[in-house]
């Protein structure tokens, strides 16, 4: 039937960055639920699980079917959001359901995870879009899957190896702002924001190792505890400021045409609330509560926004290819 070949090869041309999607609907979730609004977390949760299922059963088609197109894909940053997505959904899975399902999401992202960052690392080149951040995202998902899944099951190692994967997403978080081209801010399609998400998540997983720290298990020393909780103090704010910059940039150089690559900038308003909410309860600073749903609200109306955008440009593509 013409619509239903139109439908797929409109789905055929979807990017891998088009896993930003799941990743700004899952985060949205988790800040919904941190914030109270459990039925708008649960729509949200059901959204990022479905378009996750679609998009992991895409993956494993293409690496079935079309090899070569697959290596080429994953060669390219946007490939990252395989890993981080699936962390995530799993994140947000162990806040309410069970364990179980979140560690059957943490295995195959952890498998994923190597794979695809020694990958993506070897075509990096200079003057980056913003998706190189994604090296730091996608690490520090896991970091933050891990460090929630070693609270709830007080599991030292898992508490362990998520404090690496913490320090080690900063670290290439260092060497993806050195290769990330400036002018972006200006004239990127939206995956810009990225460079302030990186920040919001390992903002995030710091606040989950804290938290993890507190949960009756002996994982680090009081001076490392007081270190710990600093530096996701100072991560939260450099991502505030950060925000405000690219919120900033936005208004002085506006980008109203939706493009796949605005699910990138949803992503970061989404991590940005939730984190700042997550860090109010890991610290004790009740205060934050306030900014944090603001922010949470803002990145509500965001995501409807780019979603409608997409529904929009998916009709027009999928109607141009019948006609």
């Amino acid at each position: 039937m013409p619509g239903s070949s139109s439908l797929r090869a409109w789905w055929s041309r979807r990017p891998p960055a088009a896993g930003a999607a799941v990743m700004a609907t899952g985060v949205l979730s988790v800040g919904l639920l941190l914030a109270g609004h459990e039925t708008l977390s649960v729509i949200a949760l059901v959204l990022a699980g479905l378009a996750w299922a679609a998009l992991a059963a895409d993956f494993v088609v293409r690496l079935a079917r079309d090899r070569e197109r697959w290596w080429a894909e994953a060669g390219t940053p946007g490939a990252l959001t395989a890993v981080a997505a699936t962390a995530l959904l799993g994140t947000r899975i162990a806040a309410s359901g069970p364990d179980a399902l979140a560690k059957a999401l943490l295995a195959p992202a952890a498998v994923l995870w190597p794979l695809l960052l020694v990958t993506v690392l070897r075509h990096w080149g200079r003057r980056m879009p913003g998706a190189v951040f994604l090296c730091c995202v996608a690490t520090q998902a896991l970091a933050v899957l891990g460090a929630t899944l070693a609270r709830s099951e007080t599991t030292a190692w898992l508490a362990h190896t998520a404090l690496a994967l913490f320090w080690l997403g900063l670290i290439l978080y260092g060497i993806a702002l050195w290769r990330f081209d400036r002018r972006q801010v200006a004239e990127g399609a939206g995956d810009h924001w990225v460079a302030g998400g990186a920040l919001a998540i390992s903002a995030l997983a710091g606040a989950k190792l804290v938290e993890a720290g507190e949960s009756g298990m002996y994982l680090w020393n009081a001076d490392d505890r007081g270190a710990l909780r600093t530096l996701t103090a100072a991560l939260l704010v450099l991502d505030l400021c950060c925000y405000v910059v690219l919120l900033l940039a936005e208004a002085w150089w506006p980008r109203p045409r939706y493009a796949v690559d605005r699910w990138a900038t949803v992503f970061p308003m989404s991590m940005t609330a939730a984190s700042t909410l997550t860090v109010a309860a890991a610290l004790d600073v009740p205060w934050l509560k306030g900014p944090g749903e603001v922010l949470l609200w803002i990145a509500v109306a965001a995501w409807l926004a780019v979603a409608a955008g997409a529904v929009l440009a998916a009709r027009e593509s999928i109607r141009s290819g019948a006609g």
